[in-house]
């Protein structure tokens, strides 16, 4: 099972890094419904009767578009209008192993610290550098564990 969500962490990432470039070209500033509209030269009565709307429609659309509140089916059928396909996806900011390895260590960190902090009050403290290992070696073990994600002291 851990084996299996780290290929599916590595096949997701290698995908992401493909459209990472993508993420760096802004909308136009009136959106990507006026832009296509207007460089095909379609009027938005002509768009509306493809989309079997009112024209109105077609304004209210690209404006929702440009904040943010348009729905993802009507963009869909909008894309549909302007014989587009649509694109969706989710690109995560950082690759996904590196904030699953950056969860586990802040995770090991809150469970290793509070018993290396009381080990100091009994006068039994860990150098910094077997903590360190410790934080490390609970890091891997929690990697794929299934409440990686889960704050302490939460139930289900």
């Amino acid at each position: 099972m851990a084996t299996d969500r780290r290929l599916a962490r590595r096949r997701l990432d290698e995908r992401f890094d493909q459209l990472r470039p993508l993420a760096r070209s802004p909308r136009p500033h009136r959106g990507w419904l006026r832009a296509i509209r207007d460089a095909l030269g379609m009027s938005t009565t002509e768009m509306a009767k493809r989309m079997g709307v009112i024209q109105q429609r077609v304004s209210q659309l690209e404006q929702n578009e440009v904040s943010d509140r348009i729905e993802l089916g009507t963009l869909r059928q909008a894309a549909d209008a302007l014989n587009c396909d649509l694109v969706y996806v989710l690109l995560p900011r950082t690759p996904l192993e590196d904030a699953v390895r950056k969860q586990a260590r802040r995770k090991a960190g809150a469970i290793v610290e509070p018993v290396a902090h009381h080990s100091r009050l009994e006068d039994q403290s860990l150098t910094a550098a077997d903590t360190q290992a410790q934080v490390d070696e609970l890091a891997e073990r929690l990697i794929d564990h299934r409440d990686l994600w889960r704050e302490p002291g939460r139930n289900r």
